[in-house]
Formats: C-alpha cells, sequence, structure tokens
C-alpha cells in the first residue's frame, strides 16, 4: 500500500499537531505501508528562516520518505504551488492521501487535487472544525467552507478525529460524513537519572523539596492561563507550598506570551515560578518526569497531546473537561478533570497538592494508560486498519 501523508509543516514551532506525522509515518512503515510525507519548509509565521532542508527531493529517514517545499508565494499561511504541482503529477501513484489540518489552503487545494484525480483521502481537521474555534474570524471561515472545506468534506473518504469527544462537537457544514475516531500517539519518554534531575532543576532554579506544578504547551488564550494563574495564586495565600514551571512559547502571538510573563512577574507567582521558554529533547522529558502535577486548564483541546505525553511519563494530569480525552483521564484514574472555572481549578490543585499518595497512585495509572493506548505502534495498526476498509469499500463500489 502506497499513501500520502500531507501537512502544511512540521516544525516543531507548531508544536504537537505538526509533530504527530513523525510519530505515524515510520510506524506505519514497520507494518509495511509505503509512505511519502508532503510538507513545506516553514518553520513560524512572524518572520523565522525557514527550514534548512534539501527542498523537492525525496529524502529517506526512518523507512519512509519525506518531500519538503519551498513555502510560496504565501508564507505566512504555510502555501507551496510546488507542493500542489508534484501531487497534481503523482496523484495516480498511491492508493490513499491522508491530508491533515483544514482552513490551510496548502491542504484545502491538495484536497481538492486529490478528489479531481480520483485518489481516495481521509482528512484530520486538528480542531479546526470545533465551534470554539470556527466563532475566531467567523466570516472569513464561512465563507473558505462554503467554497472549499464543505465540498472537501462531502468528499473525503472519511474523517479522522482524535477523540469521540472531537467527533461528537465537530461542525460539519450539512454534510454526512464517515467518521474515524484513532487517537494521536507518543513516543515512550526517555528515562533521566536522578543526578540529571537535580543538575537540571538546579540550573533552572527549581527547589527539589516541593510539589512541582508543570503547565508545557504552547502560550496562548485558549489553554486557559487565565484561569490557571488566579488559581496557583489563591493556593499561595491559603499557605500551600510548591513551584510552578511555564513551559511553552507562541511565536504567532509574542504579545500575549509577553503579558502572561509580565503577570507572573507582577504577582505572588514570581518567587515560585520558572520560566522555561520553549523544550525539547532531554529537557523536555526531564520536566515531564520531575513533575508532581502536569496542568492544562484549555477551554477547547482537540486531543491534548501534551496531557498523553505527561501521562506517558508516569505524571498525574489535572485538566479541564474541554480537553477531549478528559473521559479517558477520568476512566482510567489518570488524574483530575473539572470544569473551566478558576474555583474548580483551585480545588482540583488543592486535593492533587495535599495528596502526595493519590498522586502517585494516579500517576501510576497514567502510565500505564498511556503506553497500552497511545503508543506510536498501536495507532499506526488502527490507522491501517482503517486503510483497508476504506479501500476494500471503494472496491467494491
Amino acid at each position: 500500500m502506497q499513501v500520502l501523508q500531507i501537512i502544511p509543516s512540521i516544525s516543531l514551532i507548531y508544536g504537537g499537531p505538526s509533530q504527530m506525522i513523525l510519530g505515524l509515518a515510520p510506524a506505519l512503515a514497520r507494518q509495511g505501508v509505503e509512505v511519502t510525507v508532503l510538507t513545506t519548509d516553514s518553520n513560524g509565521d512572524s518572520g523565522q528562516k525557514p527550514l534548512d532542508v534539501p527542498l523537492s527531493c525525496p529524502i529517506e529517514q526512518d523507512g519512509y520518505k519525506i518531500i519538503y517545499f519551498r513555502c510560496a508565494p504565501f508564507r505566512r499561511y504555510k502555501f507551496s504551488v510546488d507542493l500542489l504541482r508534484w501531487l497534481n503529477r503523482h496523484a495516480s501513484e498511491f492508493n490513499l492521501a491522508h491530508i491533515h489540518a483544514l482552513f490551510s489552503p496548502v491542504s484545502s487545494f491538495a484536497a481538492t487535487i486529490c478528489h479531481r484525480q480520483k485518489l481516495p483521502y481521509i482528512l484530520r481537521p486538528l480542531g479546526t472544525l470545533d465551534p470554539a474555534d470556527l466563532r475566531k474570524k467567523k466570516q472569513l471561515k464561512q465563507l473558505y467552507a462554503a467554497i472549499l472545506e464543505r465540498p472537501n468534506l462531502a468528499a473525503a473518504a472519511a474523517i479522522h478525529f482524535t477523540s469521540t469527544q472531537e467527533a461528537k462537537v465537530s461542525e460539519r457544514f450539512g454534510v454526512s460524513t464517515r467518521d474515524l475516531v484513532i487517537p494521536l500517539g507518543v513516543k515512550p519518554i526517555k528515562r533521566v537519572g536522578e543526578a540529571e534531575t537535580e543538575e537540571v532543576c538546579r540550573q533552572l532554579g527549581i527547589p527539589e523539596d516541593v510539589p512541582l506544578v508543570l503547565f508545557m504547551s504552547r502560550i496562548d488564550p485558549k489553554k486557559g492561563l487565565n484561569l490557571l494563574l488566579p488559581a496557583l495564586e489563591a493556593l499561595l495565600a491559603e499557605g500551600l507550598n510548591f513551584h510552578f514551571v511555564l513551559a511553552g512559547t507562541n511565536p504567532q502571538d509574542p504579545s500575549y506570551e509577553e503579558k502572561i510573563k509580565l503577570q507572573i512577574q507582577a504577582s505572588e507567582l514570581r518567587s515560585h515560578s520558572t520560566i522555561t521558554g520553549f523544550v525539547t529533547g532531554e529537557l523536555k522529558s526531564t520536566l515531564l518526569q520531575a513533575a508532581d502535577i502536569f496542568v492544562l486548564p484549555s477551554y477547547y483541546e482537540n486531543f491534548g497531546i501534551a496531557v498523553a505525553e505527561a501521562m506517558a511519563a508516569g505524571t498525574p494530569v489535572v485538566i479541564s473537561d474541554q480537553v477531549h480525552i478528559c473521559q479517558e483521564v477520568r476512566d482510567s484514574e489518570s488524574g483530575w478533570v473539572g470544569a473551566t472555572d478558576v474555583s474548580e481549578f483551585t480545588n482540583m490543585l488543592r486535593i492533587a497538592l495535599q495528596n502526595p499518595s493519590e498522586r502517585q497512585r494516579r500517576g501510576l495509572c497514567a502510565k500505564e494508560y498511556a503506553l497500552k493506548n497511545y503508543s506510536w505502534d498501536a495507532i499506526a495498526h488502527q490507522t491501517l486498519e482503517a486503510y483497508n476498509q476504506i479501500l476494500s469499500h471503494l472496491d467494491v463500489k
């Protein structure tokens, strides 16, 4: 089976939804699928240099091929005429396309080309069909949907949602769709020794003798930091001791990131916080394992890859009921789930901070659940089954 994976960018700067391709593609290759990834050299929307990669030629890595194309003429929107031309020429060589992101021009036009070339395709919305997301730039998105995304949804072989809740709330613009619910995967967290953890904490000014509360995600209004910071301030006022680590950035909205930093510096949290910026690699693994609590109070989150990564590290999570794997967290007793409300988060964090044995128990439950359900090999197996069912159905028709 020859499958295309098409995504606007896989740069680290765009976070987990883009990075998932680097987990899925090699896992599918291990199951015998010939995978070719089409993407661009986009590396941020605020003047960053493009990725330093060879362009318009296949690069073999981890058992699959990846082809980067130059962003042009609209770098801001991760658009590539060269990618679309290549797809138009080569679509007939593949059995299926898996297209990631809606309301992104290169993905939208890729779907249109696949339809015209009679190449069946799956669309993964990445949360863009959530009503909360559709309210942003509402009129523009309504027009865009009428012209491009509604026809693309209607012609798709299936829509790939990453949680049951995402599938439940997503808008279809009146189109009847075949829905797949396949979660994202996480790579096993590399274990870091105690000495290395202590050294990292020392360098970052993180005390070892108090619980560590970790926020590791994009610093964006939808992530609920306006709920989290007042909750943490209230807990400090009660006399609870902890250290807060804010790990993340937002190259697309640096002014909001700066606003959050200034808010922390102007509050009682300043002497109980460490702001790391964007983290990856060993530092990311170290923080996930050092954390006593991982927190994400998002207003909407179609999956919550950072939550799954924390679970895989054995860290209990405190999340909102708008993170769409909240039911899995509840059912597996991997943490605490509550409404997007300051008092709710204050209460959940208070309970977690005051009960170290319960934190440990829920952390063990989290790790067991994540390793069983969010391994990339398990996700690839589900994905391949879906591919086979789609192609068999088309053969019957």
